[in-house]
């Protein structure tokens, strides 16, 4: 019996439900397209040109068969007009026929959104293909638009795909000429000038492929940056049969270079001509596209028409076989089936495809998705050859979330009880603030080594890890193992100087070394800096978790910070640290038991993922190119040593741990603890991410489409693909790893306040001194609080890029104030104030330009700090200066 119940267990936990959400997407119908002029109904339009402007869907132009099917005899008209579908107060839509009209009455361009309105470019009238393009600008205030021309294409051309990505606009293959065959065009219009004046489009190398028009283009992340995905389409060449083509190509701007993400052989992307639209952070959506089936059995019959009329002999009827093909193509084009209603995903970072969903009509092809707000619309369209269909279909994302079960809650609460009962538990022993600060160095080396290892990685690096090698592969590796080569540093060098002066806050000694207005530079940078890494190690766990779990924003972030304020205020340094311990054996457990289910739910275990990510090419470590904005090595290990150096070096809160040992040589042993500790730890967290991408490379369907941001990638597989009770267990270790740092920072930013600013200056002698340290620890902690809610309320992405540019460039600089005071002995006060003031304005000249990666940032900011402060010091010797004592 006993075993029955462990077998059961064990396939409970190690055997994860590959289930998925019924479907990502929902379907509604927008009022259909009106009648165009001088027409009592709409059949229906293809080849418009449609986008957004002023939140106005703009549809234009377009073409169809108004009369009779083109097997018929009907003819193929274009148009000029212009309408606008606008949402009123109620959340109404109408229809409304602009007065303006387009330069040409044309079709199967393309039209993207700008500042300047729709940008129109391109395509075809009845008789010529033009290259012009011209904006339509709605006007809110009159209801109408107005008309003004762009810049031209470098040639006429039609039938191309297309698609924006930032601020460029991208536009590949198509026809110069109606009946002449397909090219390799492939050109790209800058539009980040404010002067659309000054746009010009640009030729750039064509991907490794053959010519092709009616392909698909879309813009999508490739994990590290925005890309233009080419798909599918037909090459054309007059005289012959059309060839259909199923592959698919990628161009990355960041290098300039296209790949090729499949061949065609599988005929994984049979959506030509059709339309697609990307969802989230890296997923993109075909809702319709045509495979080519019909079209060749189409053009086999009218080969064999065509072919018999010119085989025709003097004098002989072939009239009676006539009739037979052309029976057999008019019940073929009478019967086509559409251009079907399946909806087919593909991931941008696995390259995987499958079926996502069922439209509830026919497919419509020759037309743009476009976003509009939170709806996807997808306007007209042909849905069968020759025949349009009026309707337009919107397209509404639902965000999957899978709610925690009762056994999930029992384990995060009991988790966060015994947090709240270790600062209890602590509290006990805080006598004075050497206790509180210091943990009256009372902390076993290896205990402060774990809680160094467990300051370092929050939240946001247990989700991040993961995320980055699931996207891109391991070249961040080595940026982990840069702290093997800081070490000797640390413990030779910056450990001795802070034990002897027996500091409790890292910035005494720049007072002891320069002078009072350095040390407060240094304390006030520091304490600013941490309020806000609060408030970032705060919200961005709670993204993810909120995007995974539904629980509100706001709940995550009042529950990781009260409860990581109240056993820090109440235990202090020894609280933090203790509970450090333990939630660093939580997190890395928790982590070791995903990665065992991943392997155990993967075919072919272990050996499967090795083969699979080898051949993803997924285990780059190095990368030799001298390339200073590229992840190389050389970057890796600079800006990992600098890095380091500046975080374990100068940090209050690193540098506090150092202080809670009873001797230096501890004090050591707990920096080699951290280290030697990150190695095991980086090879699990990065091993987690190439395990996620194999797993889902494996399960396509298991993934959530939806995510905005890839950092949600292990958190979804927790709460998707563990059971209850073991996914509690992994999001309580989400919430430690936020928690660790978040404690160390209220903890470190409280020591720095109290002794850089309150007792330096002698402010409230008569007050306890404990009790003021827990009340600054309150107000701290708070704020940091207050700030990941600020973030939750505003645009996340502008407010920390200010607060990192403003603040981060000062923290950049305090490496080589650091190294300043200590190598050299002709350093002096005036001149690291000099070497503060050029390293930030070399800094803002770093992130403007962005000569290098940004993981130099450190050794830019290091190393320009020490040289100018090492030349302005010896440029300022005569000024008195205090020397080393």
């Amino acid at each position: 019996f006993m075993r029955r119940i462990i077998f059961i267990l064990f396939l409970a936990i190690f055997n994860p439900a590959l289930g998925a959400n019924e479907s990502y997407l929902s379907y509604s119908q927008l009022p259909s397209l009106p009648a165009n002029s001088g027409y009592k109904n709409q059949p229906g339009l293809a080849g418009l040109y449609a986008g957004i402007d002023d939140d106005v869907l703009i549809v234009a132009g377009g073409a169809n068969f108004p009369t009779r099917l083109p097997w018929e005899g009907g003819t193929k008209i274009y148009y000029d007009e212009i309408f606008t579908l606008i949402k009123n107060a109620e959340e109404k839509f109408s229809w409304k026929r602009m007065g303006k009209k387009l330069p040409f009455a044309s079709a199967y361009g393309g039209a993207v959104e700008t500042p300047e309105g729709l940008l129109c470019f391109g395509g075809n009238t009845e008789k010529q293909t033009i290259s012009e393009s011209w904006f339509i600008n709605y006007l809110p205030e009159t209801g109408t638009v107005e008309i003004n021309s762009g810049p031209a294409l470098p040639v006429p051309l039609t039938n191309f795909a297309f698609a924006k990505s930032g601020n460029k606009v991208y536009v590949a293959g198509g026809i110069t000429a109606i009946g002449e065959e397909s090219g390799k065009y492939f050109f790209m219009l800058d539009t980040f000038d404010k002067n659309p004046a000054n746009w010009e489009w640009q030729s750039l190398p064509s991907w490794e492929g053959k010519p092709r028009a009616f392909a698909v283009g879309v813009s999508q992340s490739n994990g590290l940056s925005n890309c233009f995905y080419l798909f599918s389409g037909r090459n054309i060449i007059p005289g012959e049969n059309l060839e259909m083509l199923y592959d698919a190509h990628v161009y990355n701007p960041l290098l300039k270079e296209w790949s090729i993400i499949a061949g065609g052989k599988e005929k994984r992307f049979p959506v030509m001509a059709g339309t697609a639209f990307s969802l989230g952070a890296s997923t993109i959506i075909f809702p319709s596209g045509a495979s080519g089936e019909m079209m060749n059995k189409q053009f086999a019959l009218e080969g064999q028409i065509n072919s018999l009329k010119k085989n025709l002999e003097p004098g002989y009827s072939v009239k009676k076989e006539l009739d037979i093909l052309n029976n057999k193509l008019v019940n073929h084009m009478n019967n086509h089936p559409g251009f079907g209603r399946q909806v087919i995903a593909f991931n941008t970072l696995t390259y995987e495809t499958y079926i996502i969903d069922n439209l509830p009509q026919t497919g419509q092809v020759s037309t743009r998705a476009v976003k509009w707000n939170e709806i996807i619309v997808i306007p007209s369209g042909e849905t069968r050859p020759g025949i349009r269909s009026p309707n337009v279909l919107g397209v509404i994302t639902l965000k999957d979330k899978r709610h925690l079960g009762i056994l999930d809650i029992i384990v995060i609460v009991l988790y966060f009880l015994i947090l709240a009962w270790m600062g209890y538990f602590f509290s006990k022993r805080q006598k004075n603030t050497n206790d509180y600060f210091k943990g009256g160095g009372r902390i076993p080396w290896w205990a402060a080594g774990i809680s160094i290892f467990g300051t370092a990685l929050s939240a946001i690096t247990f989700m991040a890890i993961p995320a980055k090698t699931y996207a891109t592969d391991w070249s961040y590796f080595m940026l982990n193992m840069s702290i093997i080569l800081v070490a000797p540093v640390i413990v030779f060098l910056f450990i001795p100087f802070y034990r002897k002066l027996n500091v409790t806050s890292a910035y005494e000694f720049l007072e002891v070394r320069f002078n009072l207005a350095v040390r407060l530079l240094g304390s006030f940078s520091f304490i600013l800096f941490q309020i806000g890494r609060m408030g970032v190690v705060l919200f961005l766990p709670s993204i993810a978790i909120n995007l995974v779990t539904g629980i509100d924003i706001y709940v995550c972030i009042g529950l990781m910070g009260i409860i990581s304020l109240a056993y820090t205020m109440m235990g202090g340094i020894e609280a933090v640290i203790w509970t450090d311990v333990m939630q660093v054996v939580v997190l890395l457990g928790g982590a070791l038991l995903s990665l065992t289910v991943m392997v155990n739910a993967i075919d072919g275990g272990f050996a499967s993922i090795i083969a699979t990510a080898s051949a993803n090419n997924k285990f780059n470590i190095i990368n030799l190119n001298w390339a200073l904005k590229q992840t190389t090595i050389w970057v890796m290990l600079i800006g990992g040593v600098f890095a380091n150096i500046t975080t374990y070096g100068t940090d209050q809160t690193m540098v506090q741990r150092y202080m809670v040992t009873n001797s230096q040589k501890e004090a050591g042993l707990s920096v080699w603890a951290n280290a030697i500790l990150t190695i095991p730890a980086t090879l699990i967290f990065f091993f987690a991410g190439t395990a996620l991408f194999v797993f889902y490379k494996s399960y396509p369907a298991a993934l959530n489409p939806t995510f905005s941001i890839n950092d949600a990638i292990f958190p979804w597989y927790i709460i998707s693909q563990l059971p209850p009770g073991v996914s509690g267990l992994l999001i309580a270790a989400i919430f430690a790893a936020a928690m660790s740092s978040l404690s160390s920072s209220m903890n470190s930013a409280a020591t720095a306040y109290a002794t850089d600013i309150h007792f330096r200056f002698g402010w409230s002698k008569n007050k306890n001194k404990l009790m003021l340290a827990r009340q600054v620890t309150l107000i701290v902690g708070f704020a940091g609080i207050l700030f990941a809610f600020l973030m939750a309320t505003m645009d996340v992405k502008s407010l920390w890029d200010q607060f990192q540019k403003v603040l981060g460039l000062v923290i950049g600089s305090l490496g080589g104030v650091f190294l300043l005071g200590i190598l050299s002995r002709r350093a002096n006060s005036y001149g690291v104030l000099v070497g503060i003031v050029i390293s930030v304005a070399v800094q803002a000249a770093v992130s403007y330009y962005q000569p290098v990666h940004l993981l130099l940032y450190a050794a830019t900011g290091a190393t320009s700090c020490y040289a100018a402060g090492y030349v302005a010091s010896l440029m300022l010797a005569g000024i008195k200066q205090k020397s080393i004592k």
